[in-house]
């Protein structure tokens, strides 16, 4: 090598930075385009996105998000498809994957804290599925309430989760806290023996509690609760799906509290 030749800078390669993020406590696997793009569109820190068919991730862009397309063109690298399997644990259709950097756990507890809270907080007491807890964070985000917490063992940043929010817990806060941790706020807990909902106007800075698919709520989270509801449902239907139960306490708060302009 001469020495006018200059000596290539490791950190310009996508693979020697994805290898040398991965695993970190603050690495978040973004899972295909529509992952990508949600963290894009909400503000999230991508230090590496690779795809394994660059025009067609970019013709995605132009169709579903061309809000994001720019900054999408900016980061994506295109590596050979074998190179990118390797990299993922499970390959995405769209052949898109990227490393994100999650936020504070001060930032987040920031969030949730805010006094006066315009949206709900949606409390996940010890959820069990992970695929079930990403569908949640998707709801919370599209309904725009101010986070998402869980409690227990399951952790909401893991990759199956941010899988199944698609990317949109860079849209919300989504942190895990003990019961005795959880924000100010009425709370209000769903149970099979509560009043029905749809006789309850949910304030704004509710806390809404959801138990384990299988256990319900914890003793902890029973105590803490201020108000038992119980979703309208059928004779001899014996539960909802956790994420459709979320989403119809969200849309009933929503016909009365849903803040305007978000």
């Amino acid at each position: 090598m001469s020495p006018a030749e200059p000596v290539a800078d490791p950190a310009a390669d996508p693979v020697r930075r994805w290898r040398r993020l991965v695993g970190t406590d603050t690495a978040v696997l973004l899972d295909g385009f529509h992952a990508l793009k949600h963290a894009v569109r909400f503000g999230a820190e991508v230090p590496v996105a690779v795809t394994a068919d660059r025009e067609a991730a970019l013709a995605l862009a132009d169709d579903l998000a061309p809000d994001v397309r720019e900054p999408l063109a900016a980061l994506l690298t295109e590596v050979p498809r074998a190179t990118y399997e390797a990299l993922v644990p499970r390959p995405h259709p769209t052949a898109v994957a990227a490393l994100a950097v999650r936020p504070p756990r001060e930032a987040n507890l920031a969030a949730l804290t805010r006094e006066p809270r315009r949206a709900p907080v949606v409390v996940l007491d010890n959820p069990r599925n992970l695929g079930n807890a990403g569908a949640v964070i998707r709801l919370a985000a599209g309904f725009g309430a101010t986070g998402v917490v869980t409690t227990g063992t399951l952790d909401p940043w893991h990759p199956t989760v941010v899988r199944g929010g698609a990317g949109l817990h860079f849209a919300t806060a989504v942190e895990r806290l003990d019961v005795e941790e959880l924000p100010a706020g009425p709370v209000f807990a769903l149970d099979p023996e509560g009043d029905d909902l749809r006789g309850v106007r949910l304030p704004d800075d509710a806390v809404l509690a959801f138990g384990s698919e299988r256990a319900g709520l914890s003793s902890a989270l029973r105590a803490r609760a201020d108000h038992l509801l119980a979703l309208p449902m059928r004779p001899q239907v014996s539960s909802y799906n956790l994420a459709t139960s979320v989403a119809m306490t969200l849309y009933h708060w929503s016909t009365t509290g849903f803040p305007s302009g978000t």
